[in-house]
């Protein structure tokens, strides 16, 4: 019997000069892609983790998801309350819950988060999760800096980590 598609709807939301894709199945959203990421990052996610899918654009389907990511943009949003379809190894999916109690406008380090999940000696690999992320922004990565408190690699762009953490009111982190 063959499996039934998932549908993946995707839209946009933007900020200042960028703009973030938004995906989002029935059970909540799926991916964020960073401002410089083509929608082909999005089509290769969706094959690996949803081989069954079709990408269908629906702007009004995501409008609470979009007004939120607004919210956020314009200081009145502090957490996220959408639902998620995360999909992950149980490694990256513990990372990314560890990610989640990280509370806005502060920080941690790679060498944290990697203590809060029980693998003090993983901080590479924590990296890697914190890398492969498919909800930037909403799983807080950016709030993950060295520590030495310097920003390290973001996939959106060293700018638009920065961007994000002076959002949330955290300045002075050089690059």
């Amino acid at each position: 019997m063959k499996e039934k598609p998932v549908i993946i709807y995707r839209g946009s939301v933007a900020y200042k000069n960028w703009t973030f894709g938004l995906a989002a199945t029935d059970r909540g959203l799926c991916r964020v892609l960073q401002p410089h990421e083509p929608l082909q990052a999005l089509e290769n996610w969706a094959a690996r983790n949803f081989p069954a899918s079709l990408l269908v654009p629906d702007d009004h389907r995501l409008t609470p998801y979009a007004a939120q990511f607004e919210e956020y943009f314009t200081g009145s949003r502090k957490n996220f309350d959408l639902p998620l379809d995360l999909h992950g190894t149980v490694f990256q999916l513990s990372v990314w819950k560890a990610l989640l109690q990280i509370p806005y406008g502060t920080t941690q380090n790679y060498s944290g988060i990697a203590a809060v999940i029980g693998r003090p000696r993983a901080i590479r690999a924590v990296g890697a999760a914190n890398g492969a992320n498919p909800l930037p922004v909403v799983v807080p990565c950016h709030r993950v800096i060295g520590k030495n408190g310097l920003l390290n690699g973001y996939r959106g762009g060293l700018e638009v980590k920065k961007e994000l953490l002076s959002l949330e009111g955290i300045t002075g982190i050089r690059k």
